[in-house]
């Protein structure tokens, strides 16, 4: 007998993936009429509540990524499922360049709470971007001579991007200053940069980012996606930043979990036309209803500063968890964090994670993001560091028995 077609095969960090429970076989074959697209884990999740998720075979989960931060009140919270059950027996979508009250309403309060002078609803972040670049765009023809460069500062020059717009690295002021010419009209970026890892930009570079927008008249543009909406401890980045800018793309958080998003445009950047901006869902009457209960559920007086007392304790978590497991280090504020890991293994993390019921994010190789529903609790946040060290236990774990293997 060959002793050796009897040894343990060498383990990998592939292992670690959840092993799902029973599913229905209804699921099964329904999941199989998807369209592929990003890797999905094999549970089916029927229901939430606040920071919890259940499964179909009633597993509870803790989601501190809660659909990458679009659910900033967590899961069903109950003023937005009122708001939008009630809407949606009164008015759902009127139709296409129709107005509804709650458009009407969400651009007031949004104009309003972030003295901007006229705002735009759109679906997504991304629309929001592409319109964001269409309005700079149409002010440059008006005021900068027909100029169309748009210069976007980004973490390693990569990602998702737009391919209309010219790329410089970010955090390096003379870079972009290097990079301005009179083409130029715009620069645009994150305030935190989320794909990259949650890298924030410093405030010396931001405001001499803004600086630069002034000395030389032309717009700066805030992609606060991820970064608005209470998300940094504040109701923009912006604004603990102390910068100002001509336009600023919200989205994620705005809509609670609808697919909602805004453009909001102040002083010389607001010239668009009649008929420039269209579409058959902006704005409808459903979506903007969950939008005004986010805003009033953040414009309470101690939202936000909930918003940062818990950050603070879960930034002190963290710290305390990374260190004791040897991993890099923690960036972000508010309830927006980037954690960078010792390797490449975010995501054999998530899965181990997953398999103690968190739900995480690898928003790179080697760095794990968190945003949790701005409503979470201290005893969330506990839950998770609990659930989270055992996930590194189990991720140091199989890399030792890999090393093992490799070694035999």
């Amino acid at each position: 007998m060959n002793l050796f077609s009897l040894r343990r095969q060498t383990p990998s960090l592939d292992d670690l993936t959840f092993e799902a429970g029973p599913s229905t076989m209804t699921d099964h074959l329904n999941a199989q009429r998807l369209m592929p697209s990003g890797e999905r884990p094999h549970q089916v999740f029927v229901r939430g509540q606040g920071s919890w998720l259940w499964d179909s075979n009633d597993r509870a989960y803790l989601d501190f990524s809660q659909a990458g931060g679009a659910n900033s009140l967590g899961h069903s919270p109950t003023a937005l499922v009122k708001a939008i059950a009630n809407q949606a027996q009164a008015l759902i979508n009127p139709g296409c360049n129709l107005q509804n009250r709650g458009m009407l309403s969400l651009a007031e309060r949004l104009c309003a709470s972030t003295s901007s002078d006229q705002a735009y609803l759109l679906n997504s972040g991304a629309e929001a971007c592409e319109a964001a670049i269409k309005l700079a765009r149409k002010w440059g023809q008006l005021h900068r001579g027909g100029a169309s460069r748009i210069i976007v500062a980004q973490q390693g020059c990569h990602g998702r991007s737009l391919a209309t717009v010219d790329r410089v690295p970010f955090n390096d002021l003379p870079a972009l200053h290097a990079a301005v010419d009179a083409q130029t009209l715009a620069i645009m970026l994150e305030p935190i940069q989320s794909d990259a890892g949650v890298i924030p930009a410093t405030e010396h570079y931001l405001k001499g980012v803004e600086r630069l927008c002034r000395e030389l008249g032309i717009l700066l543009i805030l992609d606060e996606v991820q970064t608005g909406i209470g998300r940094c401890g504040s109701l923009l980045a912006e604004q603990s930043y102390g910068i100002r800018a001509d336009i600023v793309v919200l989205g994620k958080g705005l809509g609670g979990g609808l697919p909602l998003a805004a453009l909001l445009a102040r002083g010389k950047a607001c010239c668009f036309a009649t008929g420039e901006l269209s579409g058959p869902h902006h704005g409808n009457a459903l979506i903007t209803a969950a939008g005004l209960v986010v805003l009033d559920s953040i414009h309470d007086r101690s939202f936000l500063q909930q918003v940062n007392d818990n950050g603070q304790h879960l930034r002190e978590g963290l710290s305390r968890l990374a260190y004791r497991y040897g991993h890099g280090e923690l960036r972000g504020q508010g309830l927006f964090y980037g954690l960078t890991l010792s390797d490449e293994c975010a995501d054999a993390v998530v899965h181990a994670a997953l398999h103690e019921g968190l739900i995480l994010n690898a928003a790179q190789p080697d760095c794990l993001r968190f945003t949790p529903a701005l409503t979470v609790s201290k005893a969330n946040i506990d839950e998770m560091l609990l659930r989270l060290g055992r996930a590194f236990s189990r991720v140091r774990t199989a890399q030792v028995q890999c090393r093992k293997g490799i070694a035999v």
